[in-house]
């Protein structure tokens, strides 16, 4: 599961996790929208020290305005991940992500989850965050990743 375009690093990092090992991907985009509050991403901002992005926070697309945006990082970090040599295909997710990431592990027979996404310190602490949440529903080792930044 992801909520920006994987870097070139992120890619490296999650197509050697296993060493030499064929492994392949089914990448949950989750775009921006009305269930990540502006307030709780610019507090991780702000604990970040990064406080100009607490200001842009509004500027981000949101909702609906996020959906072409998810779909264009949804379809070049597939690319990027063929290109390292792994299979890859992905969906973007607007509604109940956790439901479809359980039905994804269950219809691939997944080993694991990779959450690949920036620090969420409030959601972290109260075990909000998607990895957290996610451990409870999909019956696989979870494993949360911090994304590179661009």
């Amino acid at each position: 599961m992801i909520e920006k375009p994987l870097t070139p690093e992120d890619v490296e990092f999650v197509t050697t996790l296993h060493g030499e090992e064929r492994i392949s991907f089914v990448v949950l985009m989750q775009p921006r929208g009305d269930q990540a509050d502006v307030l709780l991403r610019a507090i991780d901002d702000v604990a970040l020290g990064e406080l100009g992005e607490a200001a842009r926070e509004n500027e981000e697309p949101e909702g609906r305005a996020a959906l072409e945006p998810a779909v264009v990082a949804l379809e070049y970090s597939l690319q990027e991940l063929r290109e390292a040599g792994a299979e890859a295909v992905g969906q973007v997710v607007e509604d109940r992500p956790l439901d479809a990431l359980k039905t994804v592990v269950e219809d691939s027979r997944a080993d694991e989850v990779i959450v690949l996404t920036a620090p969420h310190y409030v959601e972290e602490f109260f075990h909000r965050d998607w990895a957290s949440r996610a451990r409870h529903k999909v019956g696989v080792p979870v494993l949360k990743l911090f994304a590179h930044n661009e």
